[in-house]
């Protein structure tokens, strides 16, 4: 069965979730090509080293972990904790951990990070049970990803001018859709998934707003649990929307007032923008990117005692992440922090590295890296636009008078420059260090080696299995 392809400037006539759902179902796992299945191994080797990482260092996803550990146990499992849980629960708790340290991947050209709860609810189905090949779970993931990307460039409106916050909502209707492909089950079944998930779909902009409050981290929990909620009563026959996404009252026009529907539906299941991502080099905004390359790379040439001021060149999308610190004497949080381009280019420049203990607390009440960045100012650079997202522009100002800059056109990471699959076993080992319990690197590599060349055929949960014993299958 090949790919269900509506090319741009048709409209379907048939209704939009139709379409789209057809899409999903239909296209057989072989029909994914070669180089969106690799782009899925690697998208789900970064999100299961994240996960893992975040058992050991966030504290905020831990009530999520207690929470999701019912009485009577389950088949699935939670990362950092004993035992297992029903599917919901088990999605649900490893979702907290997706987006916790925020080092998932990203999709610069749209507010989404699209494995962020597609990873631990499909990881969810797989342990529950659902039959599938690793080639299954690979092109679950890779229209999925998909799907996500193109609903957070679709809208006709911005998602945040309704009050919405777009990554875990457009995460959420592609996770259920996804889902239930692995659970394999026909467009109509498809179609009532994303109608379940729409009921649960709330995600306000407070989740943005409020810089203090850790549900900005945790908030794929919801996006991930709702979504395998959304699949099983699905498949259990439950009725949904005749159109969830483009009927009245349904996803779109909701959300963002309309859909445009040449962007969602072009070279639909030919180009699959999952691929498309940006993996993290460093656990932070991903805004906040090109100001510690360029940082790092002046440092090189720079004394930071030397530096009087700094400079950061900013556009729309930035200039949320150049806003004041909480004053001294008032606490700071991770989230704050990870979300500061001041604070970043001080752990950059004093540092001489941005990683997983950079926000630990030990660095978030040291009084130098706040003093640090309360030198930086911000310059509009207001020709710059959604493209710029992973874009920056940093000067200094030296003691001697004298001025360095360094301009970053995208970002280290980007499909432009992206990270090898080399750097990502590299991320993923690190990340396992920090994990409960922790991963021996040995374990951690051939894990990763694992995810990255495991046979299609191959049963999907065999190439998973190793988080229920800390280590990888051999």
């Amino acid at each position: 069965m090949q790919a269900v392809a509506v090319m741009s400037g048709e409209r379907d006539p048939a209704p939009l979730a139709d379409a789209v759902a057809r899409h999903v179902a239909l296209t057989a796992s072989t029909a994914v090509p070669p180089e969106a299945a690799h782009a899925a191994r690697r998208s789900l080797l970064d999100a299961i080293g994240v996960m893992l990482a975040a058992t050991g260092l966030s504290a905020a996803a831990a009530s999520y972990r207690q929470h999701a550990m019912g009485p009577d146990g389950g088949p699935c499992t939670v990362l950092g904790a004993i035992g297992g849980a029903e599917p919901q629960a088990a999605a649900f708790a490893n979702g907290a951990l997706a987006h916790a340290l925020d080092f998932g991947d990203t999709f610069d050209p749209g507010p989404a990070h699209p494995h962020a709860a597609l990873v631990p609810a499909l990881m969810a189905l797989i342990e529950f049970g659902c039959e599938a090949s690793y080639g299954d779970l690979l092109a679950a993931l890779a229209i999925g990803g998909d799907l996500a990307c193109r609903l957070s460039l679709a809208p006709a409106h911005a998602y945040e001018d309704a009050g919405w916050y777009p990554p875990p909502l457009v995460n959420l209707i592609a996770s259920a859709a996804a889902c239930a492909r692995l659970l394999h089950l026909p467009p109509g079944r498809i179609v009532a998934a994303m109608s379940f998930a729409l009921l649960s779909g709330s995600f306000p902009a407070a989740l943005k707003l409020d810089r203090a409050s850790p549900l900005r981290g945790t908030r794929e929990a919801f996006a991930a649990g709702g979504a395998v909620q959304a699949a099983l009563l699905a498949q259990s026959g439950a009725s949904g929307f005749d159109d969830p996404l483009g009927g009245p009252g349904g996803f779109f026009e909701v959300y963002a007032g309309g859909c445009r529907h040449e962007i969602l539906m072009d070279g639909l299941g030919q180009r699959y923008l999952g691929a498309e991502v940006s993996f993290k080099p460093w656990p932070a905004c991903r805004g906040t990117h090109a100001y510690i390359e360029a940082a790092l790379d002046l440092r090189r040439q720079t004394d930071p005692a030397d530096i009087v001021s700094l400079t950061a060149g900013v556009g729309p999308i930035q200039q949320m992440l150049v806003s004041a610190l909480p004053p001294p004497g008032e606490p700071l949080s991770a989230t704050q922090a990870k979300f500061s381009i001041p604070f970043t280019l001080a752990l950059a420049f004093l540092d001489g590295e941005v990683g997983l203990p950079s926000f630990d607390q030990r660095h978030l009440a040291d009084s130098r890296y706040r003093a640090f960045a309360a030198r930086v100012a911000a310059a509009p650079v207001p020709q710059w636009g959604r493209e710029h997202a992973a874009s920056g522009k940093l000067s200094v100002r030296l003691s001697d008078g004298s001025e360095r800059h360094h301009d970053v056109d995208h970002a280290l990471g980007s499909p432009r420059r992206p990270m090898s699959d080399t750097a990502l076993v590299a991320k993923f080992a690190d990340c396992a260090r920090y994990a409960l319990p922790a991963c021996t690197l040995v374990d951690a590599v051939v894990a990763a080696e694992t995810i990255l060349c495991a046979p299609l055929d191959a049963p999907a949960i065999n190439c998973i299995r190793f988080l229920q014993r800390g280590k990888s299958v051999r």
